[in-house]
Protein backbone atom coordinates (compact mmCIF):
# COMPACT_ATOMS: atom_id res chain seq x y z
CA UNK A 1 0.00 0.00 0.00
CA UNK A 2 1.51 3.29 -1.10
CA UNK A 3 -0.11 6.73 -1.03
CA UNK A 4 0.48 10.37 -0.23
CA UNK A 5 -1.93 12.66 1.60
CA UNK A 6 -2.04 16.45 1.42
CA UNK A 7 -3.69 19.04 3.73
CA UNK A 8 -7.27 19.87 2.74
CA UNK A 9 -7.65 16.58 0.85
CA UNK A 10 -10.01 13.65 1.41
CA UNK A 11 -8.58 10.28 0.40
CA UNK A 12 -11.11 7.45 0.35
CA UNK A 13 -10.00 3.84 0.83
CA UNK A 14 -12.69 1.43 -0.38
CA UNK A 15 -13.17 -2.31 -0.59
CA UNK A 16 -15.02 -5.23 0.94
CA UNK A 17 -14.55 -6.31 4.55
CA UNK A 18 -11.22 -8.08 4.87
CA UNK A 19 -9.48 -6.15 2.10
CA UNK A 20 -7.05 -4.45 4.49
CA UNK A 21 -8.53 -0.95 4.86
CA UNK A 22 -8.71 -0.74 8.66
CA UNK A 23 -5.41 -2.57 9.15
CA UNK A 24 -3.73 0.01 6.92
CA UNK A 25 -5.16 2.87 8.99
CA UNK A 26 -4.36 1.26 12.33
CA UNK A 27 -0.79 0.53 11.25
CA UNK A 28 -0.25 4.23 10.54
CA UNK A 29 -0.86 4.86 14.26
CA UNK A 30 1.05 1.77 15.41
CA UNK A 31 -2.11 0.07 16.67
CA UNK A 32 -1.24 -3.25 15.01
CA UNK A 33 2.03 -3.65 16.90
CA UNK A 34 2.45 -6.81 18.95
CA UNK A 35 5.11 -9.37 19.87
CA UNK A 36 4.19 -11.60 16.92
CA UNK A 37 3.90 -8.81 14.33
CA UNK A 38 6.53 -7.77 11.83
CA UNK A 39 5.99 -4.40 10.14
CA UNK A 40 8.10 -3.18 7.24
CA UNK A 41 7.89 -0.13 5.02
CA UNK A 42 7.66 3.56 5.86
CA UNK A 43 5.03 5.88 7.32
CA UNK A 44 6.20 9.49 7.30
CA UNK A 45 4.40 12.44 8.86
CA UNK A 46 5.96 15.83 8.07
CA UNK A 47 9.29 14.07 7.57
CA UNK A 48 9.17 12.03 10.80
CA UNK A 49 9.25 8.22 10.51
CA UNK A 50 6.41 6.73 12.58
CA UNK A 51 7.32 3.04 12.21
CA UNK A 52 10.60 3.49 14.11
CA UNK A 53 9.07 5.47 16.99
CA UNK A 54 8.72 3.95 20.43
CA UNK A 55 5.29 3.44 21.98
CA UNK A 56 5.85 6.52 24.16
CA UNK A 57 6.73 8.65 21.16
CA UNK A 58 3.66 7.41 19.29
CA UNK A 59 1.46 8.37 22.24
CA UNK A 60 2.52 11.95 21.60
CA UNK A 61 1.47 11.63 17.94
CA UNK A 62 -1.89 9.95 18.50
CA UNK A 63 -4.64 12.46 18.96
CA UNK A 64 -2.43 15.53 18.80
CA UNK A 65 -1.22 15.05 15.20
CA UNK A 66 -3.13 12.05 13.88
CA UNK A 67 -6.64 11.33 15.17
CA UNK A 68 -8.81 8.32 14.41
CA UNK A 69 -12.59 7.98 14.51
CA UNK A 70 -13.39 4.32 15.03
CA UNK A 71 -16.18 2.39 13.37
CA UNK A 72 -18.59 1.85 16.25
CA UNK A 73 -18.93 4.80 18.65
CA UNK A 74 -21.00 2.76 21.11
CA UNK A 75 -18.09 0.39 21.74
CA UNK A 76 -15.45 3.14 21.48
CA UNK A 77 -17.03 5.31 24.19
CA UNK A 78 -16.84 4.16 27.80
CA UNK A 79 -20.44 3.63 29.03
CA UNK A 80 -19.71 4.53 32.67
CA UNK A 81 -18.27 8.01 32.00
CA UNK A 82 -20.03 11.03 30.58
CA UNK A 83 -19.20 12.07 27.05
CA UNK A 84 -17.74 15.32 28.35
CA UNK A 85 -15.47 13.53 30.82
CA UNK A 86 -14.04 11.41 28.02
CA UNK A 87 -13.31 14.45 25.83
CA UNK A 88 -11.74 16.22 28.83
CA UNK A 89 -9.57 13.14 29.48
CA UNK A 90 -8.36 13.17 25.85
CA UNK A 91 -7.43 16.85 26.11
CA UNK A 92 -5.63 16.64 29.46
CA UNK A 93 -3.79 13.39 28.63
CA UNK A 94 -1.76 15.35 26.09
CA UNK A 95 -1.54 18.69 27.91
CA UNK A 96 -1.56 18.67 31.71
CA UNK A 97 -1.18 22.44 31.78
CA UNK A 98 -4.89 22.67 30.89
CA UNK A 99 -7.00 22.39 34.04
CA UNK A 100 -10.32 20.55 34.14
CA UNK A 101 -12.37 23.73 34.00
CA UNK A 102 -10.66 24.97 30.82
CA UNK A 103 -10.87 21.48 29.31
CA UNK A 104 -14.59 21.38 30.01
CA UNK A 105 -15.09 24.72 28.25
CA UNK A 106 -13.16 23.28 25.30
CA UNK A 107 -15.32 20.13 25.34
CA UNK A 108 -18.49 22.24 25.15
CA UNK A 109 -17.03 24.22 22.23
CA UNK A 110 -16.18 21.00 20.40
CA UNK A 111 -19.65 19.50 20.89
CA UNK A 112 -21.13 22.73 19.58
CA UNK A 113 -18.77 22.71 16.59
CA UNK A 114 -19.92 19.24 15.51
CA UNK A 115 -23.60 20.14 15.80
CA UNK A 116 -24.62 18.64 19.16
CA UNK A 117 -27.70 20.60 20.36
CA UNK A 118 -27.53 22.23 23.81
CA UNK A 119 -23.86 21.29 24.35
CA UNK A 120 -23.67 22.93 27.79
CA UNK A 121 -26.03 20.28 29.17
CA UNK A 122 -25.21 17.46 26.76
CA UNK A 123 -21.60 17.47 27.94
CA UNK A 124 -22.89 15.80 31.13
CA UNK A 125 -24.78 13.05 29.28
CA UNK A 126 -23.71 9.41 29.07
CA UNK A 127 -23.16 7.65 25.71
CA UNK A 128 -26.43 5.68 25.98
CA UNK A 129 -28.31 9.00 26.21
CA UNK A 130 -27.05 10.01 22.76
CA UNK A 131 -28.53 8.79 19.49
CA UNK A 132 -26.28 6.94 17.03
CA UNK A 133 -25.63 10.09 15.01
CA UNK A 134 -24.88 12.12 18.14
CA UNK A 135 -22.43 9.47 19.39
CA UNK A 136 -20.62 9.61 16.06
CA UNK A 137 -20.49 13.42 16.32
CA UNK A 138 -19.10 13.09 19.83
CA UNK A 139 -16.36 10.79 18.51
CA UNK A 140 -15.52 13.36 15.84
CA UNK A 141 -15.38 16.06 18.54
CA UNK A 142 -12.98 13.90 20.55
CA UNK A 143 -10.85 13.36 17.46
CA UNK A 144 -10.65 17.10 16.84
CA UNK A 145 -9.98 17.98 20.49
CA UNK A 146 -6.23 18.44 19.98
CA UNK A 147 -6.50 19.96 16.50
CA UNK A 148 -4.67 17.18 14.60
CA UNK A 149 -3.36 17.65 11.07
CA UNK A 150 -4.53 14.18 9.94
CA UNK A 151 -7.96 12.67 10.58
CA UNK A 152 -8.66 8.97 9.90
CA UNK A 153 -12.37 8.14 9.74
CA UNK A 154 -12.98 4.37 9.79
CA UNK A 155 -16.50 3.66 8.48
CA UNK A 156 -17.93 6.79 10.18
CA UNK A 157 -21.43 6.29 8.72
CA UNK A 158 -21.89 2.57 9.42
CA UNK A 159 -25.28 1.71 11.00
CA UNK A 160 -26.58 5.27 10.56
CA UNK A 161 -29.70 6.05 8.54
CA UNK A 162 -29.19 7.94 5.28
CA UNK A 163 -30.25 11.32 6.68
CA UNK A 164 -27.73 11.14 9.52
CA UNK A 165 -25.13 9.76 7.10
CA UNK A 166 -25.48 12.88 4.97
CA UNK A 167 -25.10 15.12 8.03
CA UNK A 168 -21.94 13.32 9.18
CA UNK A 169 -20.42 13.48 5.68
CA UNK A 170 -21.22 17.19 5.40
CA UNK A 171 -19.61 17.73 8.81
CA UNK A 172 -16.43 15.87 7.84
CA UNK A 173 -16.22 17.79 4.57
CA UNK A 174 -16.75 21.16 6.28
CA UNK A 175 -14.16 20.39 8.96
CA UNK A 176 -11.73 19.18 6.32
CA UNK A 177 -11.91 22.49 4.45
CA UNK A 178 -12.17 24.86 7.41
CA UNK A 179 -9.30 23.26 9.37
CA UNK A 180 -7.22 22.20 6.34
CA UNK A 181 -7.22 18.61 7.59
CA UNK A 182 -5.70 15.75 5.64
CA UNK A 183 -8.48 13.16 5.87
CA UNK A 184 -8.52 9.42 5.21
CA UNK A 185 -12.05 8.06 4.82
CA UNK A 186 -12.36 4.28 5.05
CA UNK A 187 -15.59 2.81 3.68
CA UNK A 188 -17.14 0.07 1.59
CA UNK A 189 -19.88 2.43 0.39
CA UNK A 190 -19.09 4.10 -2.94
CA UNK A 191 -22.09 6.37 -2.46
CA UNK A 192 -20.27 7.87 0.53
CA UNK A 193 -17.09 8.20 -1.54
CA UNK A 194 -18.91 10.12 -4.27
CA UNK A 195 -20.02 12.73 -1.72
CA UNK A 196 -16.69 13.77 -0.21
CA UNK A 197 -13.58 12.19 -1.75
CA UNK A 198 -10.93 13.88 -3.88
CA UNK A 199 -8.91 10.73 -4.58
CA UNK A 200 -9.74 7.04 -4.19
CA UNK A 201 -7.75 3.88 -3.38
CA UNK A 202 -9.53 0.61 -4.16
CA UNK A 203 -8.15 -2.26 -2.03
CA UNK A 204 -8.49 -6.00 -2.49
CA UNK A 205 -6.60 -8.86 -0.88
CA UNK A 206 -4.41 -6.51 1.17
CA UNK A 207 -3.21 -4.51 -1.85
CA UNK A 208 -4.25 -1.41 -3.76
CA UNK A 209 -5.73 -2.66 -7.07
CA UNK A 210 -6.63 0.77 -8.45
CA UNK A 211 -6.07 4.38 -7.53
CA UNK A 212 -7.03 7.67 -9.13
CA UNK A 213 -9.14 10.77 -8.82
CA UNK A 214 -12.82 10.53 -7.96
CA UNK A 215 -13.76 11.09 -11.63
CA UNK A 216 -11.25 8.44 -12.76
CA UNK A 217 -12.76 5.80 -10.52
CA UNK A 218 -16.41 6.58 -11.23
CA UNK A 219 -16.29 7.36 -14.94
CA UNK A 220 -13.27 5.46 -16.27
CA UNK A 221 -12.49 2.57 -13.87
CA UNK A 222 -9.81 0.17 -15.07
CA UNK A 223 -9.96 -2.80 -12.69
CA UNK A 224 -12.70 -5.47 -12.80
CA UNK A 225 -13.06 -5.35 -9.01
CA UNK A 226 -13.87 -1.64 -9.22
CA UNK A 227 -16.43 -2.43 -11.94
CA UNK A 228 -18.06 -4.92 -9.58
CA UNK A 229 -18.26 -2.38 -6.75
CA UNK A 230 -19.77 0.25 -9.05
CA UNK A 231 -22.15 -2.23 -10.65
CA UNK A 232 -23.60 -3.21 -7.29
CA UNK A 233 -24.88 0.34 -6.72
CA UNK A 234 -28.46 1.24 -7.56
CA UNK A 235 -28.69 4.35 -9.75
CA UNK A 236 -31.76 6.58 -9.77
CA UNK A 237 -30.67 8.34 -12.97
CA UNK A 238 -30.42 5.16 -15.05
CA UNK A 239 -32.82 2.52 -16.29
CA UNK A 240 -33.10 -0.28 -13.78
CA UNK A 241 -31.15 -3.33 -15.01
CA UNK A 242 -32.75 -6.77 -15.15
CA UNK A 243 -30.52 -7.70 -12.22
CA UNK A 244 -27.77 -5.78 -10.42
CA UNK A 245 -24.42 -7.22 -11.52
CA UNK A 246 -22.76 -8.89 -8.56
CA UNK A 247 -19.30 -10.09 -7.66
CA UNK A 248 -19.44 -13.86 -7.33
CA UNK A 249 -17.56 -15.74 -4.64
CA UNK A 250 -15.96 -14.31 -1.51
CA UNK A 251 -12.85 -12.26 -0.67
CA UNK A 252 -9.67 -14.34 -0.36
CA UNK A 253 -8.05 -15.40 2.90
CA UNK A 254 -4.87 -13.38 3.35
CA UNK A 255 -3.36 -16.43 5.04
CA UNK A 256 -3.58 -18.44 1.83
CA UNK A 257 -3.52 -16.19 -1.22
CA UNK A 258 -3.42 -17.91 -4.59
CA UNK A 259 -0.67 -17.21 -7.08
CA UNK A 260 -1.19 -14.48 -9.63
CA UNK A 261 -3.85 -11.79 -9.49
CA UNK A 262 -5.69 -11.91 -6.15
CA UNK A 263 -9.01 -11.19 -7.89
CA UNK A 264 -8.49 -13.96 -10.45
CA UNK A 265 -10.83 -16.60 -8.84
CA UNK A 266 -13.78 -14.15 -8.93
CA UNK A 267 -13.12 -12.43 -12.25
CA UNK A 268 -15.10 -13.55 -15.34
CA UNK A 269 -12.46 -11.94 -17.58
CA UNK A 270 -9.37 -13.74 -16.24
CA UNK A 271 -6.99 -15.29 -18.77
CA UNK A 272 -3.57 -16.95 -18.87
CA UNK A 273 -1.57 -13.81 -18.04
CA UNK A 274 -3.47 -13.49 -14.75
CA UNK A 275 -1.34 -16.32 -13.30
CA UNK A 276 1.32 -13.62 -12.91
CA UNK A 277 0.96 -10.87 -10.30
CA UNK A 278 0.28 -7.54 -12.07
CA UNK A 279 2.05 -4.47 -10.78
CA UNK A 280 0.25 -1.27 -9.80
CA UNK A 281 1.11 0.65 -12.94
CA UNK A 282 -0.04 3.54 -15.12
CA UNK A 283 -1.73 1.77 -18.03
CA UNK A 284 -3.83 4.59 -19.49
CA UNK A 285 -2.08 6.66 -22.17
CA UNK A 286 -1.73 10.26 -21.06
CA UNK A 287 -2.73 9.64 -17.41
CA UNK A 288 0.37 8.78 -15.34
CA UNK A 289 -1.41 9.35 -12.02
CA UNK A 290 -4.06 6.67 -12.55
CA UNK A 291 -2.79 3.18 -11.70
CA UNK A 292 -4.30 -0.30 -11.65
CA UNK A 293 -3.43 -3.99 -11.36
CA UNK A 294 -5.02 -5.61 -14.41
CA UNK A 295 -3.42 -7.20 -17.49
CA UNK A 296 -6.31 -6.31 -19.83
CA UNK A 297 -5.63 -3.50 -22.30
CA UNK A 298 -7.52 -0.19 -21.89
CA UNK A 299 -9.48 -1.00 -25.08
CA UNK A 300 -10.53 -4.41 -23.73
CA UNK A 301 -11.52 -2.90 -20.38
CA UNK A 302 -13.72 -0.27 -22.00
CA UNK A 303 -15.62 -2.96 -23.85
CA UNK A 304 -15.85 -5.57 -21.10
CA UNK A 305 -17.02 -3.28 -18.29
CA UNK A 306 -20.31 -2.45 -20.02
CA UNK A 307 -23.09 -4.62 -18.58
CA UNK A 308 -26.64 -3.80 -19.67
CA UNK A 309 -25.59 -0.27 -20.60
CA UNK A 310 -23.74 0.55 -17.38
CA UNK A 311 -20.43 -0.18 -15.68
CA UNK A 312 -20.50 -3.54 -13.92
CA UNK A 313 -18.95 -6.97 -13.66
CA UNK A 314 -20.29 -9.60 -16.01
CA UNK A 315 -21.98 -12.55 -14.29
CA UNK A 316 -19.96 -15.78 -14.42
CA UNK A 317 -21.03 -18.47 -16.87
CA UNK A 318 -22.78 -21.29 -15.00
Amino acid sequence: VDFRLEPGEVLAIVGESGSGKSVTAQTILGLTRSHNTFIEGSVRLNGAELTSMSEGQLQGIRGSQVAMIFQDPMTSLNPVYTVGAQIIEAIRAHDRSIDKKAARVRAVELLDAVGIPDPVHRVNAYPHEFSGGMRQRAMIAMGLALEPSVLIADEPTTALDVTIQAQILDLIQDLNKSRDLATILITHDLGVVAEVADRVLVMYGGKVVERGTLDDIFYDPQHPYTWGLLGSLTRLNQTRPHRLPQISGAPPSLLNLRTGSAFRPRCPHEFGKCSEVPGLEARLPGDPNHRDRCWLTPEQKKKLREVEGRIGLEAPVE
